[in-house]
């Protein structure tokens, strides 16, 4: 079964085509500046990488691009669009009413819309892709798969905020986590690699990147992420703050007049590493290299960062009552040793970690860094949250077709 899987942002469509029974990656590519003058298509065939520019007005007019793009003679993977058998959409937020994948029907992207007050900047694009797809694939069966899902197995004690509980009933204000697909894939590939069944496993994993969270992981469930009501909450990320002292807020109205979307806006994208680096630099790469050299203001900015991190690690330890596993991933995660090494060393040696220094100077490798006596195993696994996407599309899309005595395995 080929599977298209989009992930749309306001002005972009990151996309992959892959076949859902090998769980191989036939092409993918990243359509930017949708609606914006300039607009350029990156598609990757293998190792073959074309670019086309052309201005797209909006997202029906990309996603027709990319799809003249898979089945061109000289640059597609298939002869029709016939061949692509479903799609399956990221959709950022699903708020308390999904908890799994589901198919997009008219009822389901009424009740995704219905969310879109709490992922303002993000749903109504996703909404934009899943129509526009659906104009185009209008044949063949669409599912969205959710970043808050896997952490709707929260507990209240875990998810509520300790604010008049009427604000929980009136607004749904209440953890949600994201980054779920990403959680789930890697929780998954853990137990895989430890070779044992997750529903016996304590995992935590750090999804670092540009955006940055951590989850509990306790026997296969999410009980605990470090992102909240929105993105915002948590680790120090690229440009956003993570957790801060909700009177700041009120506090810099007072003194410098900022409105409230001054304030959001200081917070999600002028703050984090950014900010702590006198908005000199986000990209981790740079920040890394200069903290090598001993700029003070790098590495002050990196020791606050990894001290964070290992403060999320060490409260899901005791919130799970025990860890046995600690999974790094995405991009700072994946490919940062010198992160890795400054965590567990400078922190987490209580826990009975011992990590390999030779192991852990690996980027973007799927590895156990930690020693064979290492009571509690450090992992690298790179994140694929396009094959949990792929995956969940064909299992929904393959029971249907079951249901209807359409399939047989």
């Amino acid at each position: 079964m080929k599977i298209l899987v989009i992930n749309c942002g306001s002005s972009s469509i990151k996309y992959q085509l892959l076949d859902a029974d090998s769980e191989s990656v036939l092409a993918k590519g990243l359509l930017e500046r949708i609606g914006i003058s300039g607009s350029k298509l990156t598609h990757k065939r293998g190792e073959e990488k074309f670019e086309f520019t052309k201005d797209i007005a909006d997202h029906t007019e990309g996603l027709a691009l990319i799809i003249d793009a898979l089945q061109d003679e000289k640059t597609g993977v298939v002869k029709n669009i016939n061949e692509i058998e479903a799609v399956g959409h990221r959709v950022v937020h699903g708020g308390e009413r999904f908890a799994s994948s589901v198919l997009l029907d008219d009822e389901v992207i009424r009740e995704v819309e219905a969310n879109n007050f709490l992922a303002p900047l993000h749903n109504p694009a996703n909404i934009e892709g899943i129509i526009a797809a659906k104009k185009i694939l209008p044949s063949v069966p669409h599912v969205g798969v959710f970043d808050t899902a896997f952490h709707q197995s929260m507990t209240e004690t875990a998810y509520l905020y300790a604010i008049p509980y009427s604000l929980y009933r009136k607004y749904k204000i209440r953890r949600y986590g994201f980054h779920g697909t990403s959680h789930r894939y890697v929780a998954n590939r853990v137990a895989n690699i430890l070779g044992k069944p997750i529903k016996e496993l304590k995992i935590i994993t750090a999804h670092i990147g540009n955006g940055a969270s951590v989850a509990a992981v306790k026997y296969g469930r999410s009980v605990d992420t470090s992102m909240g009501f929105t993105p915002l909450e948590g680790l120090v990320m690229g440009t956003r703050s993570g957790d801060v002292d909700p009177a700041i807020v009120p506090f810099l109205q007072e003194q410098e007049g900022f409105t409230a979307g001054e304030v959001n806006n200081l917070l999600n994208k002028e703050s984090g590493m950014f900010g702590l680096t006198d908005h000199q630099f986000v990209d981790m790469r740079d920040i890394e290299e200069r903290a090598a050299k001993k700029d003070p203001l790098c590495m002050r900015a990196h020791n606050i960062y990894e001290y964070r991190l290992a403060k999320y690690i060490g409260a899901y330890a005791a919130a799970m009552n025990g860890v046995d596993a600690i999974a790094f991933t995405a991009g700072v995660g994946e490919n940062s040793p010198f992160l890795r090494e400054n965590v567990v060393n400078k922190y987490l040696n209580y826990l009975g970690i011992e990590l390999d220094r030779e192991k852990n100077n690996c980027k973007g490798c799927e590895i156990i860094i930690s020693t064979p006596q290492s009571k509690v195993k450090v992992l690298v696994v790179p994140t694929n949250e396009e094959l949990v996407i792929a995956r969940d599309t064909s299992e929904i899309v393959k029971k249907g077709l079951k249901e209807l005595k359409l399939w047989e395995d």
